[in-house]
């Protein structure tokens, strides 16, 4: 019994060992490749940001109007508004060394701030659709819940709520638009939502 217990010991330790070393080489590589990558990308020259998909807020499809008065939501459309003065682009899944490699490092801050600003819409949007939902406004709060889907959020409460208020409604049809649309998402959360909209369709949720 103990010659097998010590032979078992042993083949794990030869097991663990050859683990290591493949993690070890592996990481090895990937740190050499994003080196490669990242130099390469810095020597790419200044191109034209002409072609970026930037992102238009809909001024008259959102609901401006409605309970300015909840300091909350009026802090919302205080920041859509300041939003819609500048450029948003969404570079969700992509790195900086992606974005210099495409549009060269000269560009890198002026596109890291078109994707935080991305990031601040995303963020609001849900803010203030989940504000008008609480309060009863449900029609209302689908415009920016709708709004951001159209722009490729990987916010995960968006695709929640906006999936609940069609089934409570009745409209399946729009909660398969809900999946399509996080199918194309370039996101670590594009499984997880996938996975919580299929839950909603199933009435697991």
């Amino acid at each position: 019994m103990n010659f097998i217990i010590l032979a078992s010991f042993i083949v794990f330790g030869v097991w663990l060992t050859y683990q290591l070393s493949k993690s070890n080489k592996d990481n090895e590589k990937a740190e050499k490749e994003f080196w490669q990558r990242e130099h390469e990308a810095n020597s790419v020259r200044k191109k034209s940001l002409d072609s970026l998909n930037y992102i238009e807020i809909p001024m008259d499809r959102l609901p401006f109007s409605v309970l300015t008065d909840n300091e909350q939501i009026k802090n919302c459309i205080d920041q859509i508004l300041a939003l819609s003065e500048v450029k948003i682009v969404n570079f969700t899944g992509l790195t900086n060394t992606d974005l210099k490699l495409e549009y060269g490092t000269a560009n890198i801050t002026v596109l890291s701030e078109y994707d935080q600003n991305y990031t601040l819409l995303a963020r609001t949007l849900y803010t203030w659709g989940n504000l008008l939902y609480d309060a009863g406004y449900v029609t209302e709060a689908v415009l920016p819940l709708e709004f951001a889907i159209s722009t490729g959020t990987d916010i995960s409460g968006n695709y929640k709520l906006l999936a609940t208020i069609y089934r409570d409604r009745g409209q399946v049809s729009k909660i398969e638009d809900l999946i399509l649309a996080a199918e194309n998402l370039n996101s670590i959360m594009k499984k997880p939502i996938l996975s919580l909209l299929s839950d909603i369709v199933h009435g697991e949720k």
